[in-house]
């Protein structure tokens, strides 16, 4: 919100003397009724000019705060947006740090789990093999029983 004072008038005058205004106001008894009115005009006129005065420098003081207050306000949003600028600096710089210790991660564990895939196809290559063996022993001794079966009932 701003104030702006620029269209009141300006006029500056210094406080009459202390007794100056005495004397307009004193006049002598043998003074003609035109010379009172000519004194009561100008009191008048005086006083307003120093009303006036005083509400120009409170006015001129008003606006000088309300300078300051936008001043104020202009310095916070270009610090706000400094601060802005220089933590999304940062963050991105924390989020690439971050993405490079991911990808190291998993490099390593890309590794590990490639180690352990061909310790686990060694392993279950080797139980085809056994499986294999097993098989054939098997076989084996199926054939080593049916030819002790065909023996046994000859001599019998």
């Amino acid at each position: 919100m701003d104030f702006f004072f620029d269209d009141l008038p300006s006029t500056s005058m210094s406080t009459p003397k202390k007794g100056h205004d005495d004397s307009l106001m004193l006049g002598d008894t043998d003074h003609d009724l035109s010379r009172k009115k000519s004194s009561s005009v100008s009191m008048t006129e005086i006083q307003e000019q120093h009303s006036s005065s005083y509400i120009d420098d409170i006015s001129k003081k008003a606006q000088e705060m309300v300078e300051k207050i936008n001043h104020g306000r202009t310095r916070d949003q270009e610090m706000m947006n400094s601060f802005q600028e220089k933590l999304t600096e940062k963050v991105t710089e924390m989020c690439q740090l971050m993405k490079e210790h991911m990808y190291i991660i998993y490099e390593k564990n890309s590794n590990e789990i490639q180690v352990k895939l061909q310790e686990l196809s060694e392993v279950l290559e080797n139980c085809s093999k056994l499986n294999h063996e097993l098989l054939e022993a098997s076989q084996a001794l199926a054939s080593l029983r049916h030819g002790l079966d065909i023996n046994q009932r000859s001599e019998q």
